[in-house]
């Protein structure tokens, strides 16, 4: 079983940064890909940011170049980097993990999922 938990959202200016982490126990998360959604109100989980057991990753296009997810296995934690914030970045941001070595974009692909933290990007 896998326990995770986020952590670093909060209210941020359009422009600004935040970054958020996705703290594990119970399994080391090397062995599993873990992904970062996102759900705004009325709008279903969308996928945002994921990295595999090997540490590739893969990002959603329209975050690019904005969002790097990397992870720190001393400390089981993945963390999402998130820069230039714009208000339509606003969401519920979750992190979730699967024990398969592929990365999957679609929700279904992950089997334990953390509480969610609100980003706000509001002036």
């Amino acid at each position: 079983q896998v326990q995770l938990v986020e952590s670093g959202g909060g209210l941020v200016q359009p422009g600004g940064s935040l970054r958020l982490s996705c703290a594990a126990s119970g399994t080391p998360l090397s062995s599993y890909a873990v992904g970062w959604f996102r759900q705004a109100p009325g709008k279903e989980r969308d996928f945002v940011a994921a990295i595999n057991w090997r540490g590739i990753t893969s990002t959603k296009d329209d975050v690019k170049g904005r969002f790097t997810i990397s992870r720190d296995v001393a400390k089981n934690t993945v963390y999402l980097q998130m820069n230039s914030l714009k208000p339509e970045d606003t969401a519920v941001y979750y992190c979730a993990a699967s024990p398969r070595t592929y990365i999957s974009t679609n929700s279904d692909g992950y089997d334990f999922w953390g509480q969610g933290t609100q980003v706000t990007v509001s002036s």
